[in-house]
């Protein structure tokens, strides 16, 4: 059957944990340089209408490791660019390709390609939602905390994709997320009444020292996100008092992790003494993405077959 990975809605604890499970195995090998061939022969095309760095090195590694291909393709590698509509592109592209990784702007883009695609369909990020980044973050509260339940996790700063995705996962799983935003920076509407009537334990604070007064992780991202770039002095302005730094920090439990999913802006919304302090777990974050990226290419193309 075939099987998208466009949302963390798309997931079920049960999925979430076998995720985690094969990460935990590839991860292990890996430091034997013992690297599965698991899709031996397989091809993953990526089409990227966003910049990237660590998306498109996790998902390039993680195909070679496990013996198969990627093929990057920027929007102006393809016929998108110049008219070719997502519905014929979708239907040539599973001609020839064994799965298809997207990273682009609008949602209803991705979830228009899938609908199209006859293979698995992967959301390598879009404006609404970032589901690969928010099971690399879990895994890696797993690896620090040796479990994910009730796990309090405070989101100080935009109500952005990594924020939304926090929200879904918090609906899916026994997680806490208080999410400190300025007013008028929350997260999606209809994600978070989808939550609540999940009954999520999501709670939205206007003050980022009482949110994170009690969290297990502190969690921030840029304040100004691809595709907002002209709102950049704006945004300063509104989210001066929502900066991750060493004086939020004194606020926080002892044991606190602190998260960034990368790039920052060091000295906007964090700062370079927290990024890289003994609460950051922040390269951790990123060396994950390219396991968890593993383990999900494994059971979408290979059918979970792995050894």
């Amino acid at each position: 059957m075939k099987k998208d990975l466009l949302s963390e809605n798309d997931l079920e604890k049960v999925d979430f944990d076998e995720i985690f499970r094969r990460a935990a195995i590839l991860k292990e090998r890996q430091k034997d340089n013992d690297h599965p061939l698991t899709l031996s022969g397989k091809v993953l095309g990526m089409i990227f209408e966003k910049a990237s760095t660590r998306t498109r090195l996790s998902f390039e590694v993680g195909m070679y490791q496990l013996g198969g291909l990627a093929i990057f393709m920027s929007d102006r590698d393809t016929q998108l660019k110049r008219g070719e509509s997502i519905v014929d592109t979708a239907k040539v592209m599973s001609r020839y390709v064994d799965g298809i990784m997207i990273r682009t702007y609008k949602q209803e883009a991705l979830e228009e390609f899938a609908k199209n695609a006859s293979v698995p369909v992967i959301n390598g990020l879009t404006d609404l939602l970032h589901p690969c980044q928010i099971l690399t973050d879990i895994f890696t509260i797993v690896e620090r905390r040796k479990t994910y339940e009730g796990v309090h996790i405070a989101y100080v700063g935009d109500g952005n994709n990594i924020a939304n995705s926090w929200i879904n996962a918090a609906a899916k799983l026994p997680i806490r997320c208080t999410l400190a935003c300025p007013q008028g920076y929350d997260p999606d509407q209809g994600i978070l009444e989808h939550a609540r009537k999940n009954n999520a334990d999501v709670t939205i604070d206007r003050d980022p020292i009482k949110a994170v007064q009690k969290a297990d992780v502190i969690y921030t991202d840029v304040w100004v996100s691809m595709g907002k770039e002209e709102e950049h002095r704006e945004r300063i302005k509104c989210f001066k008092d929502y900066q991750v730094n060493e004086e939020l920090i004194k606020h926080a439990p002892k044991d606190v992790l602190v998260m960034h999913c990368l790039p920052a802006h060091r000295g906007e919304e964090i700062t370079a003494g927290v990024i890289d302090g003994e609460h950051s777990v922040i390269y951790d974050q990123a060396e994950n993405r390219l396991h968890v990226q593993k383990a999900i290419l494994e059971i979408l193309l290979s059918g979970g077959k792995g050894k």
